[in-house]
């Protein structure tokens, strides 16, 4: 299938986009990697009478240290995060996640800000800023503003972005020592979208848990923040009955729904097995740091 008829902008900066983006009342979209918008495109489900290339703008890609976290570009792509020294060092369950996106030819074009914007409860990056508490800064006709990854993500492929904003960058907090890691997810076929996921950081403090956080992906329409399996970490030493308890918290706070790649419960049992592997395994990147 072929895209419908649209005009072509090609913008210089983030005021000049924004600008179109305001002119065109919500007849415009953004096109940086064209990963997920180009087959929306082609499968007319989205009918834009103006694409707005960012391609050109200068500064909106890259990663750099900030405050021993990281400031990464919009523009920054996806096969950047997969093989950045600086990511792995930092956040290490991001430069794993990163690994089971798609494949290398969408990696190498699709952008982090990007995929953050289509909010697909599915991919790897919207649940990774929700793990590590990422703010993501969207700039508009009235300015930059700041949003907490948290307060993101509304729905399957709906996000708080007005129709006029566009995401310049992403900014990720620092992780606390002795923090472990862990992703785990699961998938037909590598590359395919996951059916579950799980992304886990664990810090320690003389030897009980300081710090733990859960992230879900594929059973929601947003990302999911399983706090309550959190809690049941904090303050407490190793043990495999409370790594059991954790995960049948997981089970508890996903909302999966039947669709042709499984039914809700399949989902939900499934991203409980794959939290006590990757709290059990965070655990132990903690223990060894």
């Amino acid at each position: 299938m072929k895209p419908p008829a649209f005009e072509y902008v090609a913008a210089h900066s983030v005021e000049e986009a924004v600008s179109v983006l305001a002119e065109h009342e919500g007849d415009a979209k953004v096109i940086a990697g064209g990963q997920s918008l180009v087959p929306m495109l082609n499968f007319r489900l989205l009918a834009p009478a103006v694409l707005v290339d960012v391609n050109r703008i200068p500064g909106l890609a890259g990663v750099e240290d900030q405050d021993g976290g990281l400031r990464i570009g919009a523009l920054t792509r996806h096969h950047t995060l997969e093989t950045s020294e600086i990511v792995k060092a930092r956040m290490p369950v991001l430069h794993d996640a990163m690994q089971f996106v798609a494949h290398i030819a969408i990696r190498n074009r699709g952008t982090i800000g990007g995929s953050l914007s289509h909010a697909d409860p599915a991919a790897e990056l919207p649940t990774m800023a929700v793990l590590l508490d990422a703010e993501i800064e969207a700039q508009g006709p009235n300015g930059a503003r700041t949003i907490a990854a948290r307060d993101f993500f509304e729905s399957a492929l709906a996000t708080t972005l007005e129709e006029d904003e566009i995401v310049t960058e992403i900014r990720l907090p620092a992780l606390p020592d002795r923090t472990g890691w862990a992703f785990e997810e699961f998938a037909r076929r590598s590359g395919d979208f996951g059916i579950a996921g799980v992304g886990v950081t664990l810090s320690l403090a003389d030897g009980k848990v300081g710090d733990a956080r859960i992230a879900l992906l594929g059973v929601g329409q947003t990302p999911i923040r399983a706090s309550a399996a959190e809690a049941l970490l904090q303050g407490k030493e190793r043990d495999d009955d409370l790594i059991a308890a954790v995960a049948e918290a997981v089970r508890e706070a996903s909302e999966p729904e039947d669709d042709l790649h499984g039914s809700a419960d399949y989902r939900r049992h499934l991203v409980g097995v794959l939290a006590r592997r990757a709290v059990a395994a965070a655990w132990g990147r903690a223990e060894a740091a």
